[in-house]
């Protein structure tokens, strides 16, 4: 596929932006951001989906029959349903997980949400991470849309992102620290 034909970030960016305009001209926005949630976890937590999604040999029919058995159990907008029965009429299904993404943080962007990213060495409890996204709301002053993630390997602490701003008080981080002095010297 030459570079002139390759489906970009800025082409997942304009489908997920006319899925914004439509979803708030039609006052479904928070369904369909849900809905589109529902669908990434779907992508994310089942091979044969995700699989589905990426084998080019899988007609239009078959996609079809697929969305719309998962957008009918799921009682789904009628403007997400064709809005992803469009995207496998023009090919793009393949697709389809950049542009949710894509869709998604624009959503976000919208509200005036920061993202950020949490990972801790022990399992936090949905209390703690209330406290810290009110902390980081406090500190940034705006709204933080927090992605949590429990990670052993980081022996104990915390890593914290917000946009580029970085802090990172793991175990881990503090012994490869030392390494790297040890190394040095």
């Amino acid at each position: 596929m030459s570079k002139s034909r390759e489906f970009s970030i800025t082409s997942a960016d304009r489908y997920s932006l006319a899925l914004h305009e439509l979803a708030s001209e039609t006052n479904v926005l928070t369904q369909v951001e849900d809905q589109s949630l529902s669908i990434l976890n779907l992508i994310s937590s089942s091979k044969d989906f995700s699989n589905l999604i990426k084998d080019p040999t899988n007609t239009k029919d078959d996609l079809l029959k697929v969305i719309n058995g998962i957008s009918n159990n799921n009682k789904f907008e009628s403007l997400l349903k064709n809005f992803l029965s469009f995207l496998i009429d023009k090919r793009r299904f393949f697709y389809v997980e950049q542009i949710l993404k894509s869709f998604i943080e624009l959503c976000s962007k919208k509200r005036g949400e920061l993202k950020a990213e949490l990972k801790s060495a022990k399992e936090l409890s949905k209390d703690e991470i209330s406290q810290i996204t009110d902390l980081l709301a406090k500190n940034f002053s705006s709204k933080i849309k927090l992605n949590y993630k429990h990670d052993k390997s980081l022996i104990g602490g915390l890593v914290v992102q917000v946009g580029s701003t970085m802090v990172d008080t793991s175990i881990k981080n503090k012994l490869q620290q030392i390494q790297n002095r040890m190394i040095e010297a």
